[in-house]
C-alpha cells in the first residue's frame, strides 16, 4: 500500500533518523526536493504556545529527514519568541544561533498525571483519512505496539509493550502530519500525545505489585526461618530398648542434660509402672550421682576464678608500681635543678603530663585498694565463722552427725540401686540365653563393673560408719565435760555463798559484843523477824517457780510471735492446717499437734471459733491479744 512515500499519494512520512527521547539537537527540516524555506508555515506566537501544548510545525511535505546542516535552515530569526516556544515544546532548552539561552522562563509542556503502570497513550490531532498502518509506521519507531484502538474521529489509543516507550512517544506531540501533497483539512493534522488511563495497564500493574509483595513476603519468611533457632528434637516414646539406652546416656557426662530431659518427660507422661519401676529408680539414682560431679566442677571453677583474681591483682600491682616510677620521674624533672633548663612550652607540656599521670595513678590505686578491702572483709568473715561459741560447736557437731546419717542413707540407696541393676541384668541373661557372644561379654563387663562399684560403696559405707561412731563418741565426751564444768561452777558458787554468810555472821557477832543487853534483845528480835520474812519470801518464790509458764522455751516464743503476726493479717481467722502450712515453709519439722497445743495453752492470746454452715463448718483460730491484755 505504502511502497514509496515520495512517489505515492502519501508523502513526507519517511523514517525518523533520530531518537526523540535522546536527541536534543535543534531540528533542521529538508524536503524531498530541496530546502523547505518558503513552504514552511509561520510558527504561532508565544502566547498561544504557552496556553496550548504544541511543538514546532512540520514542513508541508510531512516528516522528513533531519540533518545538522545550519545552512539549510531558512526559518526567520527576527523574532526569537516562536523559535524558543518550539524548542521548549520539544523538551529542549531554547538556545539561539549564538549559543545564548532564549526565554528561560517558559514552562515545560503540560501533560496529565501519569497513571501507575501506564503503557497506553492518547494520540489526538490525526488526519481524518489516516489509517492504522500509518499510525503503526509513525509510532512504531518508539517501540513495540501491542494494540491500536482507532476512533472514527481524529484520535486513537496506542498500547505499547513496555512502559519506557511511552516517554518516547510523548516527544512526537506537536508535530504536523500531512498525507501526500494534499492541502485538504482531512489530510492534515497536528499530533497531540498524552498519557491514557487503561484498565489493562492498571490490572497488570496491580498484578505485578501483588507478585512483588508475595516475593517480599517469601524472602522475609525465608530470612525469619533462617534466623529462627532450631527447635529441639522430639522426645522418643518409652520402650525397654530406649530405657536401656537412656540409662547408659545418663551415666555419660556429655549426654547427661539431654538424657535427663527425656527422663523428666517420661516421668511427667506417667510411664512408670510396677514392671519398670526398678529401671526408673536406677536412672533416678544415676542422675543423683551427678551431683558430686557438678559440685566438683563448681569448686574447680571457683578455684580458677580465684587464680584469675590473684593474677589480676598482681598485674595491677605491677602496673601501679610502674605508674609510681613515672610519677617520680616527673617529680624529679619539676625540681629546680632541672626545671630551669626547660623552655616555657616544655614546662607546660611537662606539667600537663604530670597531672594526667597522677590522675591515672590515683584511679589504679583506688581500684587496687578496693580489691584488698574486699579480701580483708572476706578474711574477717572467715575468722568469724572459724571462731564460734561452745554452743555453736555443739550444734555444728549435731549437724555433722545428721549430715553423716543422711549420706549413709544415700549410700544405702545407691547400694540398693546397684543391686536392682544386677538383678535386672541377671534376669535379662536368664531370659535371653541365646544371645551373641559380644552381648554376653558386655553383660559380664557390666556385672564386673557393678560388683566393683558395690565393693567400693560398701567400703565407703564402712568408713562412714566408723566416722559416725567417732563423732558420736566425741560428742558424748564433750557433753560429759560440759556437765563436769557445770558441776564445778555450781560448787564454786556454793562455796562463795558460804564464805559470804560466815563473814556476815562474824560481823554481827562483833557488833553484839559492842552493844548492850537491850540492844542484843532488839537485834535478836529483828533477826527473827528478818528470818521469818526471808522464809516467807523464799516460799513465795518457790510457789511462783512452781507455776509453770505457758511458753516453755525460746522456740515456742518465736512461734507465738510468728503466729500472732500471721493471724493479725487474717482478721477472719485461719485453720490449723493453714497456719502449719505457713510455718512449715520456715521449718519443716513443725507438727500441727504441737502448734495446736501451744495455741490452746494461751487462751488470752488466741481464741478458737467455729465458722461456716453445715458441711462447710470449720474451726478457725483468731488473735485476741488486744482484748486479752485488759482481762489479764
Amino acid at each position: 500500500m505504502y511502497k514509496d512515500f515520495r512517489s505515492d499519494r502519501v508523502q513526507g512520512l519517511n523514517a525518523l533518523s533520530f531518537d526523540p527521547a535522546t536527541n536534543n539537537d535543534p531540528l533542521q527540516f529538508n524536503g524531498s526536493s530541496g530546502p523547505l524555506g518558503p513552504e514552511c508555515p509561520p510558527l504561532e506566537n508565544a502566547s498561544e504556545n504557552s496556553k496550548k501544548r504544541k511543538r514546532a510545525s512540520l514542513p508541508p511535505d510531512g516528516i522528513c529527514n533531519m540533518t545538522m546542516d545550519s545552512n539549510s535552515m531558512t526559518m526567520p530569526m527576527s523574532d526569537p519568541n516562536p523559535w524558543a516556544t518550539a524548542m521548549n515544546n520539544l523538551g529542549m532548552p531554547p538556545i539561539g544561533i549564538s549559543g545564548q539561552q532564549l526565554m528561560p522562563d517558559l514552562p515545560p509542556p503540560a501533560t496529565r498525571d501519569r497513571p501507575p503502570g501506564c503503557k497506553t497513550v492518547f494520540v489526538g490531532g490525526l488526519p481524518e483519512n489516516s489509517t492504522e498502518q500509518l499510525i503503526m509506521e509513525l509510532f512504531g519507531q518508539c517501540g513495540d505496539i501491542t494494540a491500536i484502538r482507532k476512533s472514527k474521529k481524529n484520535f486513537c489509543h496506542i498500547r505499547f509493550a513496555d512502559e519506557f516507550t511511552v516517554d518516547k512517544a510523548l516527544f512526537l506531540s506537536g508535530y504536523r502530519v500531512r498525507l501526500g501533497s494534499s492541502t485538504d483539512k482531512k489530510d492534515t493534522g497536528r499530533l497531540h500525545v498524552d498519557f491514557a488511563q487503561a484498565r489493562d495497564d492498571l490490572y497488570e500493574w496491580e498484578c505485578r505489585q501483588r507478585m512483588l509483595a508475595r516475593e517480599e513476603r517469601h524472602r522475609r519468611r525465608i530470612e525469619e526461618d533462617r534466623l529462627r533457632p532450631p527447635s529441639p528434637p522430639p522426645i522418643v516414646h518409652y520402650s525397654e530398648h530406649e530405657c536401656s539406652q537412656l540409662g547408659d546416656k545418663i551415666k555419660d557426662d556429655g549426654k547427661f542434660p539431654e538424657a535427663v530431659r527425656v527422663l523428666l518427660t517420661w516421668l511427667e507422661r506417667g510411664e512408670v509402672n510396677r514392671r519398670n519401676a526398678n529401671n526408673f529408680y536406677s536412672m533416678i539414682q544415676s542422675s543423683n550421682g551427678h551431683i558430686r560431679r557438678l559440685t566438683s566442677e563448681k569448686i574447680q571453677h571457683e578455684k580458677e576464678m580465684e587464680e584469675a583474681k590473684e593474677k589480676f591483682k598482681t598485674s595491677l600491682a605491677g602496673i601501679v608500681a610502674q605508674f609510681e616510677q613515672i610519677v617520680s620521674v616527673f617529680q624529679a624533672a619539676s625540681k629546680q635543678k632541672a626545671w630551669d633548663h626547660f623552655s616555657k612550652a616544655q614546662r607546660k607540656n611537662l606539667d600537663m603530663w604530670r597531672k594526667q599521670v597522677e590522675e591515672i595513678r590515683n584511679l589504679h590505686n583506688e581500684q587496687l585498694m578496693g580489691i584488698r578491702r574486699e579480701e580483708e572483709m572476706e578474711m574477717s568473715d572467715d575468722d568469724m565463722e572459724d571462731a564460734p561459741d561452745s554452743k555453736d560447736s555443739e550444734d555444728s557437731g549435731v549437724l555433722q552427725a545428721e549430715a553423716l546419717k543422711e549420706e549413709n542413707d544415700s549410700l544405702r540407696c545407691q547400694l540398693d540401686a546397684y543391686r536392682n541393676e544386677v538383678e535386672l541384668l541377671k534376669q535379662e541373661q536368664g531370659k535371653n540365653q541365646p544371645i551373641r557372644s559380644e552381648e554376653d561379654s558386655t553383660h559380664t563387663q557390666q556385672l564386673s563393673f557393678l560388683q566393683q562399684a558395690l565393693q567400693g560403696m560398701q567400703k565407703q559405707l564402712l568408713k562412714m560408719r566408723d566416722d559416725l561412731k567417732q563423732r558420736e563418741l566425741e560428742l558424748e565426751k564433750s557433753l560429759e565435760d560440759k556437765l563436769q564444768l557445770k558441776s564445778q561452777v555450781q560448787n564454786l558458787k556454793e562455796g562463795l555463798q558460804k564464805l559470804q554468810n560466815s563473814h556476815a555472821v562474824q560481823l554481827e557477832m562483833s557488833k553484839q559484843d559492842d552493844r548492850g543487853g537491850e540492844d542484843g534483845a532488839k537485834t535478836t528480835g529483828e533477826a527473827v523477824v528478818s528470818t521469818a520474812v526471808s522464809c516467807s519470801q523464799e516460799k513465795e518464790g518457790h510457789a511462783e517457780k512452781k507455776q509453770q509458764s505457758p511458753v516453755q522455751s525460746e522456740r515456742e516464743a518465736v512461734l507465738v510471735g510468728i503466729i500472732s503476726t500471721f493471724l493479725h493479717v487474717h482478721p477472719f481467722g485461719a485453720s490449723i492446717e493453714y497456719i502449719c502450712s505457713y510455718l512449715q515453709r520456715l521449718d519443716t519439722k513443725i507438727n500441727p499437734g504441737e502448734v495446736e497445743a501451744l495455741l490452746s495453752r494461751l487462751p488470752c492470746t488466741f481464741r478458737q471459733e467455729m465458722s461456716g454452715v453445715g458441711a462447710s463448718l470449720e474451726k478457725r483460730w483468731n488473735f485476741c491479744g488486744f482484748q486479752g491484755i485488759k482481762s489479764t
